[in-house]
């Protein structure tokens, strides 16, 4: 996995651009009407789709070359980035669990939604820089002193906290992407100058 990010400023980026979260769910009809349901993920998946109207190669630091040359790292669908959603990209004193007196590790986890919901949770597993822990509103020390953080964003507190204590996060993250096709076309509609119809990619969970 690279620690490559997605050029999310290129400013060719047209509106029509989509987000699109998916879920897996398994669903048994019966004639009479009943169903049964099993939820396969407990977090969503989310694919981007992201439309160029214009892609300049003239300059410097080319778009063309920002775009494809990522894609070209990738291989395609082989490898993967890291992508900053422009309208969800970092969380400030999310709870993400609350102590029993037993418990010692928790996923973390973000919610996009309006202040008191609804709302679903989703994984976080990649930081945009170190991540802030508190419990109880005391922020803690990482490096296995108050709590250690693994590669999947699993936390596990070296104490177990308390019965009742919120056990909440502030920090920036990205998504863990990897495109969706392995081509990717561009048009060259005029000397140097690129576009291309659709970039596509999806997240994945590690």
């Amino acid at each position: 996995m690279s620690s490559l990010v997605y050029p999310a400023n290129l400013p060719g980026l047209t509106f029509g651009r989509t987000r699109t979260p998916m879920y897996a769910t398994g669903i048994q009809s019966r004639v009479s009407g009943k169903e049964s349901r099993l939820s396969y993920r407990a977090y969503p998946l989310w694919r981007y789709e992201l439309k160029y109207e214009w892609l300049d190669d003239r300059i410097a630091v080319s778009h063309l070359k920002a775009l494809q040359g990522l894609f070209m790292a990738m291989r395609g669908r082989y490898d993967s980035f890291l992508y900053s959603d422009p309208y969800f990209n970092a969380a400030a004193a999310f709870q993400f669990g609350t102590g029993d007196g037993s418990r010692t590790a928790w996923p973390i986890t973000v919610r996009f939604e309006n202040s008191g919901g609804p709302g679903g949770d989703e994984l976080v597993q990649n930081f945009n820089g170190t991540p802030q822990v508190y419990k109880a509103g005391v922020l803690q020390t990482a490096g296995g002193v108050h709590y250690s953080l693994d590669g999947t964003g699993l936390v596990t507190f070296t104490a177990a906290p308390t019965a009742g204590q919120a056990l909440t996060w502030t920090g920036g993250f990205y998504y863990r992407c990897r495109f969706t096709d392995d081509s990717l076309s561009f048009e060259e509609f005029a000397a140097r100058w690129w576009t291309t119809r659709t970039v596509s990619f999806q997240t994945f969970h590690l």
